[in-house]
């Protein structure tokens, strides 16, 4: 029976084509939806088109500043505590930025995220701090949980948002306007021209408040020892030899006192000094291997006519990128440090550059 029944399925069994024809399934995206034709072209007019739209939105955020950002930049100078920035989702993200550009340029600043702050961060907020949120909609739920704590304990409120009729802009102290009249997706869904209008805000009010505080180069140097932009900043006066550290001879010194101080210092080279301290040349290994074609014996010969005379020199306020650029035109790897009336304070090599990495 079992048998029988076997053989009527293979019977069955073998495969018959089917005359429909076979289905075609195109390509999905992530979400379900069919991915559209794009061209070279049409790639870039979008990308333009979205680059377009968002320098709109700066360039119409610009002509709308008025005197809400005045009494920002006052509030903001005015507070003895720290300034506090915060956000959610993309929001956040810029208000991080935000934080972190305040904080370099001379604003102490941190972020704090609005969900952690309800779960014990809160602690990290008093009454002297002043808090920045930013809200497209003005309606963040976890921003609007912390905000009647945060008035309560006395710390100031900035809103950035793009509804002035929010609960959020209703509730700072003061609101910045930052809408935009379309998002650069183009569903005018995922915030785009919006949170680059924050951005744009967040950074005028960090750079209006480093030039308030006369916040200056040989700050940002300070705030940023082991970024390439503080090394840029680095002067001489950072990295150079001073002390006994700094080879020097008096002008009446033998070549041999002078070939000493060079092998205590192992720099290379010697400034010649006179009574005031003031450089009136140098003397180099380079120096040492010319002298000796036509003198034998250094002990009787004094440094001050061997010298060279004229010396390339450098100030301790100097850049250290512009002691190296000296270094490379004279082709010399050394330099006597002076101050403003040529007064040896320091010695320069260029070892000591690359060891504190100064380029």
């Amino acid at each position: 029976m079992a048998a029988s029944r076997a053989g009527k399925l293979q019977k069955t069994r073998p495969g018959r084509q089917s005359t429909k024809p076979a289905r075609k399934h195109a390509p999905a995206t992530p979400g379900g939806a069919k991915a559209a034709a794009s061209t070279p072209s049409s790639v870039l007019n979008l990308a333009r088109k979205v680059m377009a739209i968002e320098a709109d939105a700066v360039a119409k955020l610009a002509t709308r500043l008025d005197h809400h950002f005045i009494e920002a930049i006052d509030l903001i100078l005015r507070c003895t505590g720290r300034v506090i920035v915060s956000g959610i989702g993309k929001s956040g993200h810029i208000a991080r930025k935000i934080a972190s550009t305040m904080a370099s340029t001379g604003t102490p600043a941190y972020f704090v995220h609005p969900a952690e702050a309800s779960h014990g961060d809160l602690g990290m907020i008093h009454s002297t701090d002043l808090l920045i949120a930013l809200s497209y909609s003005g309606e963040s739920a976890e921003l609007l949980t912390i905000i009647p704590l945060i008035k309560r304990r006395g710390a100031a409120l900035i809103a950035i948002t793009g509804n002035s009729r929010s609960t959020l802009a209703v509730q700072a102290d003061v609101h910045l306007d930052a809408r935009v009249d379309q998002e650069a997706c183009p569903l005018n869904l995922a915030p785009t021209a919006s949170t680059t209008a924050a951005l744009a805000m967040g950074d005028a009010l960090a750079v209006s408040l480093l030039d308030a505080r006369g916040f200056s180069a040989d700050d940002f140097a300070r705030s940023h020892p082991g970024g390439s932009l503080g090394r840029l900043l680095t002067r001489v006066g950072d990295v150079m030899r001073s002390g006994a550290n700094a080879p020097s001879v008096p002008i009446k010194a033998s070549l041999h006192d002078a070939l000493r101080e060079i092998t205590r210092t192992r720099m290379g080279m010697t400034a010649i000094v006179d009574a005031k301290r003031k450089v009136v040349g140098v003397f180099t290994d380079g120096d040492l291997r010319r002298t000796l074609e036509h003198i034998s014996d250094v002990r009787r010969v004094g440094v001050a006519k061997v010298m060279s005379v004229n010396p390339t020199t450098i100030r301790s306020d100097q850049l250290a990128v512009e002691a190296l650029k000296l270094m490379e035109e004279r082709k010399i790897t050394q330099l006597p440090v002076v101050d403003a009336r040529g007064r040896m304070i320091g010695a320069l090599n260029m070892h000591d550059l690359f060891r504190a990495k100064a380029i």
